[in-house]
C-alpha cells in the first residue's frame, strides 16, 4: 500500500497500482500547467468523510510506494482518471476498467 502525501501533511494510503496511475495523470496535467482538485474518501477509522486538495505547479507532492516494481500501465484507466481530472469535480480514483491496452513504459502513458 503506497501513500500520497500533500504539502508534507495530508496523507492517504493508496494501493501502489492505483497510485502509479494517479501519478501519471497528475504529472501530465501539471506539465501542461493545469491545476486541478484531487478528492478522496477518508477511511472510517479516522472519521470518514471526504477530503479535497488543490493541486498546482507549486504543490509539494510525494508518491511513496511500498513495492519496488513498477506495475504495468492500463491506458484505459489513465484515460478514465484523466477524464475525471478534466471535469469540474476534479481527479478522484475510479475503479480500474477492463484492460484494453497495457503500456509497459510510464513515459508512453504520460502522453495522455
Amino acid at each position: 500500500m503506497g501513500k500520497f502525501i500533500y504539502e508534507g501533511g495530508t496523507k492517504i494510503e493508496v494501493e501502489d497500482r492505483a497510485l502509479t496511475h494517479v501519478q501519471i495523470v497528475m504529472t501530465a496535467k501539471l506539465r501542461r500547467g493545469e491545476p486541478f482538485p484531487f478528492s478522496w474518501r477518508e477511511d472510517p477509522s479516522i472519521g470518514g468523510g471526504r477530503t479535497t486538495v488543490w493541486v498546482h505547479a507549486g504543490s509539494d507532492l510525494v508518491f511513496k510506494y511500498f513495492g519496488s516494481r513498477q506495475p504495468a500501465i492500463n491506458r484505459a484507466w489513465i484515460e478514465a482518471l484523466a477524464y475525471t481530472a478534466n471535469s469540474p469535480t476534479g481527479l478522484y480514483v475510479t475503479p480500474e476498467p477492463a484492460n484494453t491496452v497495457t503500456v509497459e513504459r510510464v513515459h508512453e502513458a504520460a502522453a495522455v
